[in-house]
């Protein structure tokens, strides 16, 4: 006989549950940890969850997190505007904040193209994209979406749509992890390598 819980632990377990990453067994662990832990800590935790909801929005130009209307990178002057590039989500941003290489702007577009979830480029934030290029004097748009199914048909999809602006179009190049050797990579990290080849000194 299956373990049952009261009605508010396994509501607790059930809401858990429905965050991305976390499966029924995790839900449980984190679900009982929590209720383990002290109460200050249980409020301190559900007040920075509120609190965020509350004060953190999209930014109205970028869609990255802001808390007022436009981010701080939005508003950052010495980032060039001739430079945009596209994302799916704000923490992608972080990671390429985290180089100390990109000057330029971003554009977050809340996702990426998935048409067996119904997932098109009306439900992403492409037509902002759009929008944002002659206003702004964007001169190249680097298409910085994931190497997976999803990031390159948004990428292909993004590509084709912005022939008709006058851009310069690029893909960031994807290959081999620094320190990581040959016989491990698989086919398409190796050909996508490769490709991204560049002319050394």
């Amino acid at each position: 006989m299956a373990a049952t819980y009261t009605q508010p632990v396994q509501a607790l377990i059930d809401e858990l549950g429905r965050l991305p990453g976390v499966g029924p067994k995790s839900a449980q662990r984190i679900a009982f940890h929590l209720l383990k832990a002290p109460r200050d800590d249980v409020s301190r935790l559900a007040h920075s969850i509120t609190d965020a909801k509350a004060r953190v929005r999209f930014c109205a130009r970028c869609f990255n997190f802001a808390e007022a209307e436009l981010c701080p990178i939005c508003l950052d002057d010495r980032r060039t505007g001739q430079l945009l590039c596209v994302v799916e989500e704000s923490r992608d941003i972080v990671a390429l904040e985290k180089t100390g290489e990109f000057h330029g702007r971003y554009h977050v577009l809340l996702g990426a193209m998935n048409p067996l979830e119904g997932v098109g480029p009306e439900q992403l934030k492409v037509k902002e994209l759009f929008a944002r290029l002659e206003p702004e004097g964007v001169e190249e748009v680097i298409l910085c979406t994931n190497p997976n199914t999803e990031g390159e048909v948004t990428a292909l999809y993004i590509a084709r749509m912005l022939k008709a602006f006058n851009v310069k179009v690029t893909r960031i190049a994807s290959g081999l992890p620094v320190g990581g050797d040959l016989e491990y990579a698989d086919e398409l990290t190796l050909g996508r390598a490769l490709e991204g080849r560049r002319e050394l000194l």
